[in-house]
């Protein structure tokens, strides 16, 4: 989620985060999971309708271009690209499902089961596991596929709050699990 390309940028040294990223698509991929790609991305309209009220409307309108629909900024990062066939859902707002179709395509789907990672633990990754664990998701979370431009805070959620919604996984115990080993 949000790996997009003015996001990943944010991070400074996203290469060993991209790489592993790529790696969990890559495993999912082989298992013959379903991928699916959150980006946050605003057309006009959805610029408009921002309330003065809104926090995220006050840091993305500072701005409005780089989060702009048509950006180069909002598409998601070429080492993480989705592929024909895969969910793609922009949003508005942080969390993945309450500005989006996602919880319908996904359901439509028969999943029950989500795998995350994102930039950023504390945005998208948090808001995200709290919305899918209260619509039932079995949820696992990348703990080394997912970032903060704070780690003690990233470490602090995978770590302490997580848990208690989610299963805190790595990228090597995916392939463990995706292969029928389970997690060690």
């Amino acid at each position: 989620m949000d790996y997009q390309n003015g996001i990943v940028e944010m991070l400074g040294e996203p290469d060993d985060l991209l790489a592993r990223a790529a790696d969990a698509i890559a495993t999912v991929r082989r298992a013959g999971v379903h991928v699916g790609y959150v980006r946050v991305a605003f057309d006009d309209a959805d610029f408009e309708a921002i309330p003065p009220t809104s926090r995220m409307g006050a840091r993305v309108g500072t701005s409005a271009q780089a989060f702009h629909n048509d950006s180069p900024a909002t598409a998601v990062h070429d080492r993480v690209a989705p592929e024909p066939g895969d969910i793609v859902v922009r949003k508005v707002r942080v969390g993945a499902f309450s500005t989006t179709d996602l919880d319908a395509r996904l359901r439509e789907r028969g999943i029950d089961t989500l795998i995350l990672a994102g930039i950023s633990t504390s945005g998208v990754v948090l808001s995200t596991v709290r919305d899918a664990s209260d619509r039932d998701y079995r949820v696992l979370v990348l703990a080394d596929a997912a970032a903060d431009r704070e780690p003690d805070i990233h470490a602090f959620l995978t770590q302490r709050i997580f848990p208690r919604q989610a299963d805190v996984i790595t990228v090597a115990e995916l392939e463990r699990l995706l292969s029928g080993g389970g997690t060690s």
